[in-house]
């Protein structure tokens, strides 16, 4: 005699995959924090995402008083200097498009730690 199978569990199951699926749309559409350039930046307040190119000179140490570089739009010459401690990826240096995530405070853009992510550098992509 085969076993009747219980439906609390596909219930169950559902229900879980639902309340993932309107967790993902809901952090895709609401949630998240706005993506800025440097030219964008004056007024805002509160934490936003700053995109664009690092310009020189890098300096001081990441893990201690911070990692200081000015930070250009992507397509434009505004710039804002950047204070950011935390881990820096392999891939940091002058002239590699960077996503940090903090706030302007005084002129400086003071980044969230470890939120400094770099763009894929251009080798990487196909040739036109």
């Amino acid at each position: 005699m085969a076993k009747r199978r219980n439906p609390v569990r596909l219930v169950v199951a559902l229900s879980i995959a639902a309340v993932l699926a309107v967790f993902l749309i809901w952090t895709s559409l609401a949630g998240g924090t706005p993506s800025l350039q440097p030219s964008e930046l004056e007024g805002k307040t509160g934490e936003v995402g700053l995109a664009g190119i690092v310009v020189g000179p890098v300096s001081g140490d990441a893990h201690g008083s911070g990692l200081a570089f000015t930070l250009r739009d992507i397509e434009g010459e505004a710039t804002v200097p950047v204070v950011y401690t935390g881990s820096v990826p392999d891939l940091f240096k002058v002239g590699r498009e960077i996503y940090v995530k903090g706030q302007l405070t005084g002129g400086t853009f003071v980044a969230k730690t470890d939120s400094l992510v770099t763009k894929c550098p251009s080798k990487y992509a196909p040739e036109d």
